[in-house]
């Protein structure tokens, strides 16, 4: 039989840096479940990816047991580290801080495509393209849609 869900709960943390501090802390305290145990299994899990930002879902159980989901990075961490830039533009439509060219975002889609909610390649592009336009990062190239 199926544990009853107490909780569903969305932080984003960075890999193998997970410690009972806010708000990581706060968040999982408010639910009841153990942080220190959590801290600890979520850095095992994440330590090829140290330092990166990472979403995770972690849904907790009426007996305070937990699962949880890592997920790749946001689209906008690795525009920024794709395009070598500290932060996205103010004015992304007159201002623009970086550009990339399409094959960073075809690998960028290809690592995220799991996370997002489109089933071609090329949707998942159009996706991060936008992202990117959004940022002030110009995309250099030829489009592959037409």
């Amino acid at each position: 039989m199926a544990k009853e869900v107490a909780g569903i709960i969305k932080l984003q943390i960075k890999g193998g840096a997970a410690n009972p501090s806010p708000p990581v802390g706060p968040a999982l305290g408010s639910k009841g479940v153990n942080i220190m145990q959590f801290c600890k299994a979520f850095n095992a899990r994440t330590q090829e990816l140290v330092g990166k930002v990472l979403p995770v879902v972690i849904t907790v159980y009426a007996d305070k047991s937990f699962d949880f989901i890592v997920k790749q990075p946001p689209v906008a961490i690795q525009l920024l580290e794709a395009a070598k830039v500290k932060s996205g533009s103010a004015e992304p439509h007159v201002k623009k801080v970086g550009s990339i060219s399409w094959n960073q975002v075809k690998e960028i889609a290809e690592v995220k495509m799991s996370d997002l909610n489109c089933f071609t390649l090329e949707s998942a592009m159009r996706m991060v393209a936008g992202t990117a336009r959004s940022m002030g990062i110009t995309i250099t190239g030829d489009s592959p849609f037409n």
